[in-house]
This record gives structure tokens, C-alpha cells and sequence, in this order.
């Protein structure tokens, strides 16, 4: 992927988890509380957790719920019927790779992420359930155990901040500019470390070398799973900026590129667009729904919109 370089996030700058947290819960989690009153099943819940009884299939059901082996028994299809846990586990697993560093100083992707896994924790976690994350960045940086509690939603705010501040969480510098991004490292983790049926959140711009949409499914086969791209329409469409330097933030190469240029910048968004288009394919394919949420977003408006969906597609 190539961009223009970017500023780091000033979120990982000059504060703290508890700031992040108190202005997150004064601005956002109020709001939501307000719209949803207290009601987040949309958000977290798509077909539930476990199973509750076997039916016959349905016009509508989805697909991915058919019980293979109870309909070879019976000579016709029957799917699975979940019911909704009381407390869930839920796991964050984050792509903090150099691309997540693209967009504006105080609204770059990976602030976008913070803010975001942030909200969703403490909505978790204030009625009893667990949170977890997997940090990925050119490979596992860390794995934060499920636990329950405000304490915990500082911790992976904590460790987040450290983790973008461009210092890994022992402390030595981050990796420099290398291999590409390959998110079947990411997702592969997750099928390791998680071994409950859980609530996972797949949060990353998907920029990534091939080979992610094996265990991208199977995670889908086992666990109730929310795929959220985050992107900057910078990353779509070129301003007419004279020449420019920009940047492989996967490998740190630099080029110089016109853009005054209307045929180059026209070339740049065709490419764009079509990368989206296959990545949409792609999940499609998989049966997987995936939410997009632009640094240019309000963020109340993202979740609610994502909430929105979700709910449509239960019914």
C-alpha cells in the first residue's frame, strides 16, 4: 500500500488511559446509552452463543447455521438455533501495523481503533462480561487475557498506547519498515488463543498479503465474529497536490509521483476502488458481514449504524 506519510496519532500522545476513557464515556457511551437504552444485543449478539435446539431449515435461515451431519441423518436440511448467553467473552484482535498509522494527526486509523475498542470494552465489561485483545504487528506483539472491570478496559488502552507510541510493550523500539502485512498471522492467533465460543472483533484496514480468508472462516464457523475495516478517503482518492513523495508504510520504500497529474490520479482511485471491491467480494463469499468506518466518521454514528445492520440481518 502506498500513501502519503502521515503524523502519529495525537490520541497516543500526551494522554492517558483514563483520559481516553473519561472523555470516551462522556461524549460517546452517554450518547449510546441514550439511543439503545441499555439494549446493546444488536450490537454484540448476531446468532447468539450456544446452541439451543436443532429445527428444520427455513426459508431465509442462514446458511452457515445448517447442521451438516443431522441433515445427512435426516434427508433434509436443518440448522442450528442459538440462545444468548447471559455473560459473554468478548476478544480485540488488532492489526497495528505501520498502514494503521495513515490519516489525520489526531484522527489517524489507529486512533479511530483506540476509541473504538475503548467504547466496546467498557460497554462489555460494565455488565459483567470479559474482554480480551491479540496485538498483531508484524507478528504477536501480546495477548491480554479475558478479564472483566474498568481496571481491564484501562489496561488495553494502556497497552495500546504503548503499542502505537512506536515502542512495542517491552519497552525496545518497533520494527522498522520490513515484510508486508499477513493478517493469517493475526487470525490464526486468534484460533490458538481462544478456545470458548466468544464475541471476536476483527479490526484492521485489511491491507495484507493473500491467505487470510482460510482462518478468517473458520473463525467465523466457531465463534460469533464482527469484521471492522477502518480506512481514510485519502488512501481512495489523491488531492492535486504537485508532486508529492509518498510512502510504502509496509516496506518504507519512497517514490516520487505527480500528482497534478489527472490521468495518475484517476489510475490511483481505480485501483483503490477495485482493492475494495475484492475485499468485499471476498468476505461475501465467506458469509461475513463487514463493517467500514472512515477516520472522517463520528464515531457514535459508526456503531449505530453497525448495530443497525446487524439487527437487520437477524431477522
Amino acid at each position: 500500500m502506498i500513501t502519503m506519510p502521515s503524523s502519529p496519532a495525537t490520541t497516543s500522545l500526551a494522554t492517558t488511559p483514563e483520559r481516553i476513557l473519561r472523555r470516551l464515556e462522556w461524549r460517546v457511551i452517554r450518547r449510546l446509552d441514550g439511543l439503545f437504552q441499555g439494549d446493546y444485543r444488536t450490537l454484540f449478539y448476531g446468532t447468539g452463543i450456544d446452541i439451543a435446539e436443532l429445527r428444520e431449515y427455513q426459508l431465509d435461515d442462514d446458511v452457515r447455521h445448517i447442521d451438516w451431519n443431522v441433515t445427512a441423518r435426516m434427508d433434509s436440511p436443518y440448522v442450528r438455533q442459538f440462545v444468548e448467553d447471559r455473560e459473554i467473552t468478548a476478544w480485540f484482535l488488532l492489526d497495528l501495523t505501520r498502514s494503521m498509522t495513515f490519516g489525520p494527526a489526531d484522527r489517524s486509523k489507529e486512533a479511530i481503533l483506540i476509541d473504538y475498542v475503548a467504547t466496546l470494552a467498557r460497554l462489555l465489561t460494565r455488565d459483567g462480561n470479559r474482554v480480551g485483545a491479540i496485538l498483531y504487528d508484524r507478528g504477536i506483539e501480546q495477548v491480554i487475557p479475558p478479564h472483566t472491570g474498568r481496571n481491564q478496559v484501562l489496561l488495553l488502552t494502556r497497552q495500546l498506547l504503548r503499542a502505537t507510541s512506536g515502542k512495542s510493550n517491552n519497552g525496545a523500539p518497533k520494527a522498522k519498515p520490513g515484510a508486508p502485512t499477513d493478517l493469517a498471522t493475526l487470525l490464526n492467533a486468534g484460533l490458538n488463543a481462544v478456545k470458548r465460543r466468544s464475541v471476536l472483533f476483527i479490526i484492521s484496514d485489511f491491507f495484507s498479503e493473500p491467505g487470510w480468508d482460510r482462518p478468517l472462516s473458520q473463525l467465523s464457523q466457531r465463534h460469533e465474529l464482527i469484521a471492522v475495516r477502518l480506512w481514510d478517503p485519502r488512501e481512495v482518492e489523491l488531492p492535486d497536490a504537485g508532486l508529492l513523495m509518498v510512502e510504502d508504510v509496509e516496506t518504507g520504500e519512497n517514490l516520487y509521483v505527480d500528482t497534478s497529474d489527472p490521468g495518475f490520479r484517476r489510475r490511483f482511485t481505480e485501483a483503490a476502488q477495485q482493492q475494495e471491491r475484492q475485499l468485499n467480494a471476498e468476505v461475501k463469499r465467506l458469509g461475513i458481514d463487514l463493517h467500514a468506518i472512515s477516520t472522517e466518521e463520528d464515531l457514535t454514528g459508526a456503531i449505530v449504524r453497525m448495530a443497525t445492520l446487524r439487527k437487520r440481518r437477524r431477522r
